[in-house]
């Protein structure tokens, strides 16, 4: 059968259009490989950028990890809490996710009114990654705000500070700034020497740290703080001070000083007085220092307890006369010269040893030069390098020379301990590691002998003791009152006093020593007086009367314990 033109014209086109689809459906496979290719490409070049650049997770400058880091808590000697953190929300932004800056301002101005417009607006506006908005909210302010629903807002929790004592030991724990460093007291000196490492190491939110132990006992520290703000409003005072510490390991049992602040406002600590007159205050000590001026006359051998010295007449420099405040005007024993706090007395006693060694005794008991202690508030004492014959002459009763309540309660310690100088310290401290920190300053037989002239200060007739020993009767505590009028416009003002009492008990057996400062006393009554005795004294004799049962101190009335302090020479 023959085949005509007109069966094969149309079999050549549809061959022809099926090669043609053909090559155009090839030509888009391989344009869409390409286009996938080169897709794939960006992503993972822009992957790979990525991956190398470091991705900001801080908050204005700082970790999250940092943020969120806990800091040890702080014990007393007992083990209650003085220091915790809690766990509270902080309010942050995201700037660049921000989609309407005027709606998010106007929303969280609703649950936070007291921030200003147009800082917000302006926190709010940007491209940076985190701002912080508020910190330390509480869940209430934090639920609210999140039921606002703000793209860009969030929170992060973040640890505070919390003192349940308040008050009570605000200069021994100092306080922390919104970052949660220490910025003064034990908790500066944490993050000096050991919260910088913890962090370093990773210890941050859910990490157990080990509790700091502090040698400071809450009870005690409870007491001290309580009888201080009576003394201020007893006596009209402008401030009060006191510490106490074991004589044996230089660890201090309580610290406090009134005016104070509120720890868990750091910012009541600027109000003005509120410094730690212990350690940041130097004072001229007045008679206290008497004791100083004795324990190194005796050690030296240049006097003895059973020697007598003149004070009928006041001791003579050029135009001057120094004389005693009560003067006896006859010839004192030198326990009299103690017990009358005779300033004759005392510079008779300070010349037959010497300026020369009298000042050399002062640097052997660190009175030139700062205390080591762990608290940053501290001031360097003024002692003058050499002593003329009129400056040695007051310096031998406190005038002339100024330093800190912690000097000279570190002093008392040495001078009933034994005669063994130790460091004080706000870490609990054991004998054994105590011992191995002692410096010798005077003999045990001088120790004993100035126990012994504490100890009749508190019950002979007339000493100026006898009121603190009545309050704290049976816990056979001896000392010396100190008052050192201030100077006000160039002279000394006689209006103006500075009262203190240096103490230690129970002087059968020393365990702790105390000095109580009062600023400014008024007489509390038309019978008192405003010398030290019936204010730095009494304050003195209701710590120890309402302490001493805590620390295990049983009360003893036997005089044969008194009458074994006496020296047998006096006996």
């Amino acid at each position: 059968m023959a085949i005509t033109s007109e069966d094969v014209g149309p079999t050549i086109s549809l061959d022809g259009a099926r090669k043609v689809r053909g090559n155009l459906t090839q030509a888009r496979i391989r344009w869409m490989v390409l286009a996938m290719v080169l897709g794939f490409g960006l992503v993972g070049a822009r992957l790979v950028q990525l991956g190398m650049v470091e991705t900001d997770s801080t908050i204005e400058g700082q970790a999250r990890d940092a943020i969120q880091a806990s800091r040890p808590p702080i014990l007393d000697r007992n083990g209650l809490e003085m220091a915790v953190d809690i766990r509270v929300p902080s309010l942050y932004a995201e700037p660049r996710r921000i989609i309407d800056v005027e709606e998010a301002v106007r929303k969280i101005r609703t649950v936070l009114p007291d921030l200003n417009e147009k800082w917000l607006r302006d926190r709010l506006t940007g491209d940076k990654g985190f701002v912080w908005v508020q910190r330390e909210l509480s869940p209430s302010i934090q639920e609210r705000i999140m039921r606002l629903g703000i793209p860009g807002i969030d929170f992060i929790t973040e640890s505070k500070r919390f003192y349940p004592g308040m008050t009570e030991a605000s200069h021994i724990l100092g306080s922390t700034n919104i970052d949660n460093q220490g910025i003064a007291g034990i908790e500066r000196h944490m993050d000096v020497e050991d919260l910088a490492l913890l962090q370093e190491l990773g210890l941050a939110r859910g990490n157990a740290l080990t509790p700091v132990e502090l040698s400071v006992d809450m009870r005690v520290q409870h007491v001290m703080h309580e009888q201080l703000l009576d003394a201020m409003k007893r006596y009209q005072a402008i401030a009060a001070a006191g510490v106490m510490v074991d004589v044996h390991t230089g660890e201090v049992i309580a610290l406090a000083s009134v005016p104070d602040f509120n720890p868990n406002d750091p910012k009541t600590a600027l109000v003005k007085d509120t410094f730690n007159r212990i350690t940041a205050g130097i004072f001229e000590p007045g008679s206290i220092f008497k004791t100083v001026t004795l324990a190194g006359a005796l050690d030296s051998g240049a006097v003895r307890v059973t020697d007598s010295f003149d004070a009928r007449f006041g001791v003579r420099f050029g135009r001057f006369t120094i004389t005693d405040f009560h003067g006896k005007n006859r010839i004192l024993s030198l326990p009299e010269v103690y017990k009358f706090s005779s300033n004759i007395g005392t510079i008779r006693v300070m010349q037959a040893m010497g300026k020369d060694n009298f000042r050399a005794f002062l640097s052997t008991m660190g009175f030139d030069k700062r205390v080591q202690f762990e608290l940053p508030e501290m001031r360097l004492p003024t002692v003058p390098k050499d002593f003329s014959e009129v400056g040695a002459a007051t310096a031998s009763f406190g005038h002339g020379l100024s330093v800190s309540p912690l000097h000279m309660v570190m002093a008392y310690a040495a001078f009933v301990n034994g005669g063994n100088y130790v460091p004080p310290t706000l870490y609990k401290r054991d004998l054994a590691d105590a011992e191995a920190l002692y410096t010798r300053v005077i003999k045990p037989q001088t120790s004993a002998e100035i126990r012994y002239l504490m100890r009749l200060n508190a019950i002979g007739t007339g000493g100026s003791g006898s009121q603190m020993n009545r309050l704290a009767l049976g816990y056979r505590v001896g000392g010396k009152t100190g008052t050192a009028e201030k100077v006000v416009d160039g002279r000394y003002s006689s209006s103006k006093v500075t009262n203190f009492f240096g103490s230690a008990f129970p002087l059968d057996n020393p365990r702790y020593a105390m000095i109580i400062m009062v600023d400014e006393p008024k007489a509390e009554n038309p019978q008192s007086g405003t010398t030290a005795g019936w204010n730095a004294g009494t304050v003195t004799g209701r710590i120890v009367q309402r302490v001493a049962p805590m620390l295990g101190i049983a009360p003893d009335f036997s005089e044969v314990l008194d009458t074994q302090l006496t020296p047998p020479a006096l006996r």
